[in-house]
């Protein structure tokens, strides 16, 4: 089974609303650029039913290079995770 492409989804959203495919285009670079302004901003975005991308804090860490063996320290740094909603789990599951 393959996987929705970007073109597949945009036409079904259309089909579904009613709206062009640009104008489904459209909303979604403007949901995806708001959810990434609200995520630096405040450190999550929901999308109520799916999910929410949220800002995490990773520690300093070591780690090992599996080429050589060698351990190497791994800096602390900020990164975007997704949560999957419960209701999201449930559907699929």
């Amino acid at each position: 089974m393959a996987k929705m492409t970007k073109s597949q989804m945009l036409g079904e959203l259309a089909n579904k609303t009613g709206l062009s495919k640009k104008d489904v285009g459209a909303v979604m670079d403007t949901l995806v650029a708001l959810a990434y302004k609200e995520v630096k901003k405040s450190g999550e975005f929901v999308i109520n039913g799916v999910g929410k991308l949220v800002k995490v804090k990773r520690k300093a860490r070591t780690g090992r290079n599996p080429a050589t063996g060698a351990t190497i320290q791994i800096p602390a740094k900020t990164v975007v995770k997704f949560r999957v909603a419960k209701a999201a789990k449930e559907a699929v599951l």
